[in-house]
């Protein structure tokens, strides 16, 4: 079994080929390939963790879509004072695909 520990979106990510991942909003278009920095290779036993060997191995994946992520909602309240405010928030999110581990 090969996978990967990959960084994407300022977060660590497994992934194997043929996942599915949802990162951070990228600046791909759909149908897109993108490469993804990997920080650790495991193939079979074999664990690579050394940076020189890493900077040789490519994770691509291709950009399914762009999305949202859930509704957040932020309320600020102060007790006897009348001040209430509502905020919302979705995050902007990318779904990719792994197309290969090299």
């Amino acid at each position: 079994m090969v996978y990967a520990i990959v960084k994407a979106g300022g977060r660590q990510e497994k992934v194997a080929v043929g996942d599915i991942v949802v990162v951070d909003r990228l600046g791909a278009q759909a149908g897109d390939s993108v490469e993804l920095p990997a920080l650790l290779l495991v193939d079979g036993a074999k664990v690579t963790t050394d940076a020189a060997a890493l900077a040789k191995v490519k994770v691509t994946a291709e950009v399914v879509r762009d999305e949202k992520g859930p509704k957040i909602d932020i309320l600020r309240y102060k007790n006897k004072t009348g001040y209430r405010k509502r905020q919302g928030h979705r995050q902007k999110l990318t779904r990719l695909k792994v197309t290969g581990i090299k």
